[in-house]
């Protein structure tokens, strides 16, 4: 009986320490933790720019689902440098995403010009579930496309959202105004895109 019981937990330790590895497995790649633990969590990171053949390579790629997890500190560590990034002096940004830095998560900061005091606020997992028919004309800019802005005609009015907290709870919201263009902006750059795809696609619209 005793043995039988020794062997159970041998059994159960392994498994643990094997679950544990796979939670780490999900989170981060050993690339991506050693770049966002190479500094403490309140400096900036790096923005790429598609003027960087190996950035512009990257910001084209999709980003992966990110576990939440309050507990995680290089999820954690990494959520306040991409915090301080966007708000750093040569940035002031009004959202940020993840692969703007270099790490392929799904991972966003917006600015929510739709609540009091417009606060920043963290979003995992982001996705849009549904585009309202209505559109709405606005001037765009990226951290990662310096020195230029363009004025875009096919931004949805509205937009309903579905995403995660780091308390692993997961929302649905609808967002409209310029609020949801920041949330297309970012999301969009977790699928590889960027505003200028937009833009060749409204040329193209109203072209002869």
């Amino acid at each position: 009986m005793y043995k039988t019981i020794k062997i159970l937990i041998v059994c159960l330790v392994i498994t643990s320490c094997s679950s544990s590895r796979n939670a780490f497995k999900k989170s981060f790649s050993l690339k991506e933790t050693a770049l966002i633990m190479n500094s403490d969590s309140l400096k900036p990171m790096r923005v790429y720019k598609i003027n960087n053949i190996n950035d512009s390579l990257l910001l084209r790629k999709k980003s992966a689902y990110i576990k939440p997890n309050s507990k995680d500190l290089v999820l954690k560590t990494f959520i306040n440098r991409l915090y301080a990034t966007v708000r750093n002096s040569s940035s002031l940004g009004v959202g940020i995403a993840a692969p703007q830095v270099g790490i392929l998560k799904n991972i966003i900061w917006v600015q929510r010009f739709d609540k009091e005091e417009f606060p920043f606020e963290v979003y995992l997992n982001p996705k849009i579930v549904s585009y309202s028919e209505k559109k709405q004309t606005v001037k765009e800019g990226c951290l990662s496309i310096p020195n230029r802005s363009e004025t875009l005609d096919s931004r949805s009015l509205s937009i309903t959202i579905d995403y995660d907290t780091m308390n692993s709870e997961h929302k649905t919201e609808t967002v409209s105004g310029f609020t949801s263009v920041i949330f297309q902006h970012e999301i969009d750059h977790l699928n590889g895109i960027l505003y200028l795809d937009h833009l060749k696609k409204d040329i193209k619209n109203t072209g002869p």
